[in-house]
């Protein structure tokens, strides 16, 4: 099975003309008739990620974030980019980034995100998801819930004396502080995202809606786990035995304790 294959299939659960113009979605590394050895499916490039990859005998890495975000002009090694690009290129390891198309793309980031907060009855399109939450929490369970279900640390911003029982929530993945007016326009009590910005919060407080910051990663880790399961119920990838696994190093090399 070829690099080409694979993202043919990822362009069917999330089409990579959807990406915003921003975006770097794609084939950025390698040749699309590589033979797959393996498949790691992760949220950015580090060296750990590459690490695990040569260790699983994975040779296409399929990240959410993009590398080549802006322009190069030079792959000489002298900064970090370089330095991982150069190493994939020697390795062999292939690179696709499925990003803002699988952000919106149904069953993606946002719908992942959605199922793991356990909400029910989503709706929404783009980047935002409605949905409720069944049963009701109040504010402490809801935030000792997220804790738990995302591995995070749940940082709550604005009206936190709220002493009602939570029920509609709007979610938006990674770095989606600006589509919080969508929670005011459907009425939601809790808007929750990986990043929050500081006026944004501010806005959010004299609005009478509570911010919840997750984490940039913990937030968009779910959509992993649901990539992985298209894929490997593909029938392609079934009859041609190739491994598909989620990266277990997370985003950040942390200390020994």
């Amino acid at each position: 099975m070829t690099v080409r294959q694979i993202h043919t299939l990822i362009d069917r659960i999330a089409p990579f003309d959807t990406q915003e113009a921003f975006d770097n979605s794609g084939l950025l590394v390698g040749s699309p008739e590589t033979e797959i050895t393996g498949i790691l499916v992760a949220m950015d490039v580090t060296s750990r990620v590459l690490d695990e990859a040569e260790s699983l005998r994975c040779n296409l890495l399929v990240t959410h974030h993009p590398m080549m975000f802006h322009a190069r002009k030079t792959l000489n090694e002298s900064d970090p980019e370089s330095r991982l690009l150069a190493r994939m290129i020697r390795s062999g390891i292939c690179l696709i980034a499925a990003h803002t198309n699988l952000d919106r793309a149904p069953g993606g980031i946002n719908d992942a995100l959605a199922r793991r907060c356990r909400l029910t009855e989503i709706t929404g399109e783009g980047f935002v998801r409605l949905g409720h939450l069944v049963p009701a929490l109040s504010l402490p369970e809801l935030v000792n819930f997220l804790s738990q279900e995302l591995k995070t640390t749940v940082r709550v911003l604005g009206p936190a004396d709220c002493s009602s029982e939570i029920h509609r929530i709007v979610v938006s993945s990674g770095a989606g502080s600006e589509m919080w007016p969508y929670a005011l326009q459907q009425n939601a009590q809790v808007f929750l995202t990986g990043e929050i910005r500081h006026h944004d919060a501010l806005a959010m407080n004299e609005e009478g809606i509570i911010g919840l910051e997750c984490g940039h990663f913990a937030t968009e880790e779910p959509g992993l786990f649901a990539l992985k399961s298209a894929l490997q119920s593909d029938q392609l990838i079934v009859e041609s035995n190739i491994r598909v696994c989620v990266s277990q190093v997370g985003a950040y090399a942390m200390p020994k304790t």
